[in-house]
């Protein structure tokens, strides 16, 4: 999301540069919208500055604003891209089922007054794995150049009054994520039959899916590259309740 006055993006390569002593571009794993959340973003920067692992992290921190925080830092070789080399992403869609919203978590979930059957939002999400023509779940100005996707897995879990939806792929179109969300909630409140989600797979047009849920729910909760590349981040999935 944007931080204030800039992009996260921008922060970052301000920050990192402080440290780096020139400038630098990092190259993200993935591009999340505006007011959409990262726990576990990855990026890759190259430099000619020699710092320990420590003194990245810390001297990046140092320079971010608050809601922006570096991790972990590691030396990878020439053969790593952060977006390129990145096998699968797995986000987590956040809603609050409840009548009475949080004021804490405004704008870090989705709340939901209205009742969800959960069960029936995952058995329809059983329709979207494998790998499809995702078209009908991509925004109009996605410019990526197919829209042929591979789902792995797409889980729909209640805890209390919250509901998660994990989904992890092999990479996502532009909106993806958040129309697959809408189209569940349209089934969780009852307002379309648990077979819907199939026929707006099979229609192939986005008009047809309704309407994307809010950007406030949606995590980006890991990127997984190859076990060589041996980096140090681990899943952070957000949990409320």
């Amino acid at each position: 999301r944007q931080a204030e006055g800039a992009t996260v993006q921008a922060s970052v390569e301000q920050a990192v540069s402080a440290v780096a002593d020139h400038g630098v571009q990092v190259v993200c794993a993935g591009r999340t919208d505006t007011g959409v959340h990262a726990t576990n973003q990855v990026i890759h920067f190259d430099t000619t500055a020699m710092r320990n692992d420590s003194n990245w992290v810390k001297g990046a921190n140092a320079n971010l604003p608050h809601d922006i925080r570096v991790q972990w830092a590691t030396p990878v070789d020439e053969q790593f891209h952060a977006r390129f080399s990145a096998r699968r992403r797995h986000y987590r869609y956040v809603i609050i089922n409840r009548p009475v919203a949080s004021a804490i978590l405004q704008r870090r979930v989705c709340h939901e007054c209205r009742p969800l059957d959960h069960n029936s939002m995952q058995t329809a999400a059983l329709a979207l794995l494998g790998e499809h023509d995702f078209t009908a779940f991509r925004a109009a100005a996605c410019q990526a150049k197919s829209p042929r996707r591979e789902i792995y897995r797409l889980d729909v879990i209640r805890s209390g009054s919250c509901i998660y939806i994990d989904v992890e792929a092999n990479a996502f179109l532009h909106h993806m994520v958040r129309c697959i969300a809408g189209v569940l909630l349209a089934i969780g409140r009852g307002e379309q039959p648990v077979s819907w989600a199939s026929d707006v797979l099979a229609c192939r047009d986005r008009t047809l899916s309704g309407v994307n849920a809010p950007p406030g729910g949606l995590y980006l909760a890991n990127v997984s590259y190859e076990p060589d590349f041996s980096l140090p981040g681990e899943p952070y999935l957000p949990v409320f309740g």
